[in-house]
């Protein structure tokens, strides 16, 4: 069976009068969306970014699918090759996504005001939803899963693009260095040399940081529920006693950000307590951490998108709070934008 004039890719569709591609290719390639997305992502630290990368990853694939050789390399291996491929050359006229915390120091009083520089290529967060939990192929749920917590994504962002995917097919995906030196038309010892880099690079921006992670366990859904319940009642001490020591508190497209338990409580003190029912919320999960969507009611009584937060975890405290104040991220998180 093959699929002539129209064929449905990623949510889009292609239209041609010329071309057929096997309805089997196309579903075997869809199949591995949600890694290629995850892959995507960590290279642009956008998720509307890597969206599009994957859009035009999976465009083509489909106008190339008579030239696939399966006795030369996998579906999945020439994939990750084209998505590779688009992200460096999209790499290339853009600039490093950041966080606030990559940008200063932090605000010496709880009171400076946030302003939002929306003309900065700040990080996104990616949900959960988009990385796959199909039982079929458990390590495709893995390769899109790993490597994808939000300070991981931060860090990968100062490396330069090339040592980026070596990386990230290196260390996230455990591909031999011959596999990466056959993707990206190099040698093995040159896929050597750009890891070694890279690796000395990611210790001085993020040391000790934790690459691997896994899906929200009862811990973290614990957290989710404290910190929900500590906005709905404005319950600072409560909010307080989840927060470790040094937590840090960031809110993109603001630079400044807040260091410390007794900044970020009193930051959040004057935004927390709104009157009864200000503030809604729908608990979610972002780069495999637990997230919450918040909705803050308007003058006119109407709860609109306000904010996501997503939480940084240490056993059953809370060592990091990103605030993505942007009611667009609302939609890839399959959110209403009232609530």
């Amino acid at each position: 069976m093959t699929t002539t004039r129209e064929t449905r890719i990623a949510g889009g569709s292609v239209s041609s009068p010329i071309m057929t591609v096997s309805a089997d290719f196309t579903a075997r390639a869809m199949a591995h969306r949600p890694e290629l997305l995850a892959h995507c992502y960590r290279m642009l630290g956008s998720i509307h970014d890597a969206e599009d990368l994957v859009q035009e990853t999976m465009l083509r694939a489909w106008r190339a699918a008579d030239r696939f050789d399966p006795a030369r390399a996998s579906l999945r291996t020439w994939l990750y090759r084209i998505a590779t491929n688009a992200c460096l050359t999209a790499l290339e006229q853009r600039g490093r996504r950041a966080l606030p915390v990559d940008l200063g120091g932090p605000a010496e009083s709880a009171r400076t005001q946030p302003v939002r520089q929306p003309e900065l290529p700040w990080l996104e967060p990616i949900p959960d939803g988009l990385l796959g939990d199909s039982a079929d192929d458990p390590a495709a749920v893995v390769a899109a899963r790993s490597g994808i917590r939000l300070a991981f994504v931060a860090a990968l962002q100062y490396l330069p693009a090339r040592q980026r995917a070596v990386l990230i097919l290196r260390d996230v995906l455990a591909w031999s260095a011959a596999e990466v030196a056959d993707l990206l038309e190099t040698s093995p010892a040159a896929v050597n040399s750009a890891l070694q880099r890279a690796r000395a690079q990611l210790d001085k921006v993020a040391p000790m940081i934790d690459q691997m992670s896994e899906s929200l366990g009862p811990a973290e859904r614990a957290v989710i529920d404290r910190y929900v319940s500590a906005f709905d009642s404005s319950d600072m001490a409560g909010l307080s006693k989840l927060l470790l020591d040094d937590v840090i508190l960031e809110m993109p497209p603001a630079s400044v950000w807040f260091a410390g338990r007794t900044h970020v409580v009193e930051f959040f003190t004057g935004k927390a307590n709104r009157g009864a029912d200000a503030w809604r919320a729908i608990r979610t999960a972002a780069n495999t951490q637990p997230a919450v969507a918040f909705y803050l009611r308007d003058e006119d009584g109407v709860h609109r998108a306000h904010s996501i937060h997503v939480l940084g975890t240490v056993g059953s405290s809370i060592d990091r709070i990103t605030v993505f104040l942007d009611a667009e991220l609302f939609r890839p998180f399959g959110l209403p934008l009232t609530y």
